[in-house]
């Protein structure tokens, strides 16, 4: 199971994001906050939004807003936008 091991703010509306298989990627949240569902608005808020936190190994807010990290991992896969850290022996 894939789990977030680490999450940094990169610009407005974008995390890079690590993984527990040793990839990582910046992960663009505008299309979510475009949706305007009542957890994702005060994303909109840059304040709030670099509020984030990892619970579990999920990315989240304090508002309840949990977003898993399996669907962010093949999101970044499929967009090509994944990278993986070499293996240090």
């Amino acid at each position: 199971m894939i789990k977030i091991t680490q999450a940094h703010y990169v610009q407005a509306r974008v995390l890079r994001l690590f993984f527990s298989d040793n990839s990582y990627g910046d992960y663009d949240l505008q299309p979510l906050i475009n949706r305007q569902t009542e957890l994702v608005i005060p994303l909109n808020d840059e304040w709030y939004f670099k509020q984030f936190f990892l619970e579990l190994g999920a990315l989240c807010w304090r508002n309840g807003l949990e977003l898993s990290p399996g669907n962010i991992h093949r999101k970044l896969a499929e967009q090509q936008q994944l990278h993986y850290e070499p293996q240090v022996a």
